[in-house]
C-alpha cells in the first residue's frame, strides 16, 4: 500500500504537492475500504483512489510520479548512462534549472528475509534529482530510505546518499563499510542505489526491487508498451487468467459468452463467442469498451491475486459507468482481494463518485499558469459523507471541472 506521495517539479506539477491518504481515528469504520495502513496501525487509508479533474489537469501525472519512482528503483541501473532520465520537469526555464523532488511512503515487510511471517511496517523513500542543463546528463542529488519497525519510536535509516560519493548505510542494508567505499567508487550518478545493489545480489535491494515490481500500470515511463500481442499471449500462457476473464466478463455484462485464445500463423488471436451469433468475433470487431477491459484485466487480476498497487490511467475509457463500481468493489472484497491490493485510477465517470467515499477521491486542478494542484475531496471544508458527490462536482462545488466558453 502507498499512503503518502509528495511531488515537486514533475511534468505539470510545479510546486510541491502532498497527497496524504491517511484517515484519522474519528472517521467511521469502512471495512475493506478504509484499512489499517500496516499491522497494528490505528491510521487507515483507502484501497481505492479515484482521481478526477478536467482534461490535462494533471491526473495522469500523479500516477506517472509513482510509476517513475518504481521504474527508477527497478530499472535505472540498466538505463543508458548519461541520458536524461525518462521524465519531464515543469516546462519553464526557471523550473528546468531547479531540482525535482519526490517522497513516497509505503508499506512493506518488516523482515524481508521472512516476509510471509513478518509484520508490515512503514517505509519512506526520498529522491532528489538535479537541474537539467543543455547537453549534460542529470544526477541524483540525494536518495534515502528509512523504515519504522514496530520496536522503534522514530524511523530508522536503511541508507542515505548524497550524490554518489557519500553513502551512509544502516544495519538493515547488510553492507560493510568497506563495501560502501567500493559502492561510492562505482555507482553511477544517475542510477538508484537500490537498483545498483540489486545487481550485486544484495538481498534487501532484491526484495525492494520486487516490491517496486508489484506496482502494475498502463502508464508508459519508457517506450515499452504492453501491446495487444503481449496481452493475448499472456492469456494463452495462463489458463487461470483466461478463466478468470471469462468469469468476470460475464458479470459485468459486456454481452460476451466466452473468450477463446486461438493460434493463427503462430500468433495469438482472441475469439469472442456471443449468444445469438453463429460465428465468433475477433478483437477488432468488439466494442472499444470490451477491448479496453480485456487489455487492462490482467493488471487488475495479478494485483488482486498477489497484492501490490495498480495504477490505471483512464480506467473508465470506453467502459460503461455501471462497470466501474463493480471493479472498485473487487478491491474491498476480502475474497477477491486477500492481500490488500490497492487501486489508483484516473477517470472522468462522474456517476462513480456516488459509489465512493470522500476519502477515496482526489481532485486535480490546473491554474492559469499551467501548474497542477492536487487535493483530497475530504479536505474540502464542510463536506458531508451523505452528500450527492456527483451533483456537487458537476456544479463546480469541488473544483476540478473544465471551464467551457
Amino acid at each position: 500500500m502507498i499512503y503518502k506521495l509528495e511531488v515537486e517539479n514533475f511534468y505539470s506539477i510545479r510546486e510541491r504537492q502532498i497527497i496524504d491518504l491517511t484517515v484519522g481515528r474519528r472517521i467511521p469504520d469502512e471495512p475493506g475500504r478504509l484499512v489499517p495502513i500496516y499491522h497494528g496501525a490505528k491510521d487507515r487509508a483507502p484501497n481505492v483512489i479515484a482521481i478526477y479533474g478536467a482534461n490535462a489537469s494533471g491526473k495522469s501525472n500523479v500516477l506517472r510520479a509513482i510509476a517513475f519512482l518504481t521504474w527508477f528503483v527497478e530499472h535505472s541501473f540498466g538505463f543508458p548512462a548519461g541520458q536524461q532520465l525518462p521524465y519531464q520537469k515543469f516546462q519553464t526555464s526557471e523550473m528546468i534549472s531547479r531540482e525535482s523532488k519526490f517522497s513516497l511512503s509505503f508499506i512493506s515487510s518488516e523482515d524481508h528475509d521472512d516476509p510471509n511471517r513478518s509484520r508490515t511496517c512503514p517505509y519512506f523513500y526520498e529522491l532528489t534529482l538535479s537541474p537539467r542543463k543543455l547537453g549534460t546528463g542529470e544526477y541524483v542529488v540525494s536518495e534515502s530510505l528509512h523504515y519504522k519497525p514496530h520496536a522503534s519510536i522514530r524511523p530508522v535509516r536503511i541508507f542515505e546518499r548524497k550524490g554518489h560519493k557519500e553513502i551512509k548505510a544502516g544495519q538493515k542494508l547488510g553492507v560493510s563499510s568497506k563495501e560502501i567505499s567500493v559502492l561510492e567508487s562505482i555507482i553511477r550518478p544517475d542510477a538508484s542505489l537500490i537498483s545498483t545493489l540489486a545487481q550485486l545480489n544484495n538481498s534487501l535491494a532484491i526484495a525492494l526491487v520486487a516490491a517496486a515490481r508489484s506496482v502494475e500500470t498502463n502508464i508508459l515511463v519508457t517506450r515499452i508498451e504492453h501491446n495487444e500481442y503481449n496481452v493475448l499471449q499472456g492469456y494463452a500462457n495462463d489458463q487461470k487468467l483466461l478463466s478468470a476473464l471469462n468469469r468476470d466478463i460475464k458479470r459485468i455484462d459486456l454481452g460476451v459468452d466466452q473468450v477463446q485464445i486461438l493460434a493463427r500463423n503462430g500468433a495469438p488471436v482472441a475469439s469472442f463467442l456471443h449468444t445469438g451469433l453463429d460465428f465468433p468475433l475477433e478483437m477488432w470487431g468488439e466494442s472499444q469498451g470490451t477491448q479496453h477491459f480485456v487489455k487492462i484485466y490482467p493488471v487488475l487480476h495479478r494485483i488482486l491475486q498477489t497484492g501490490g498497487v495498480a495504477l490505471v490511467d483512464e480506467l473508465d475509457s470506453a467502459i460503461h459507468p455501471n462497470v466501474l463500481p463493480e471493479i472498485a468493489r473487487w478491491f474491498s472484497d476480502p475474497d477477491r482481494n486477500p492481500h490488500g491490493a490497492q487501486l489508483w485510477m484516473s477517470c472522468h465517470a462522474v456517476s462513480l463518485l456516488d459509489d465512493l467515499l470522500k476519502e477515496e477521491v482526489l481532485i486535480c486542478e490546473k491554474s492559469f499558469d499551467g501548474a497542477s494542484q492536487v487535493y483530497r475531496l475530504g479536505d474540502i471544508s464542510g463536506i458531508r459523507r451523505d452528500e450527492n458527490f456527483s451533483d456537487k462536482y458537476l456544479g463546480g462545488s469541488y473544483g476540478g471541472i473544465p471551464s467551457i466558453g
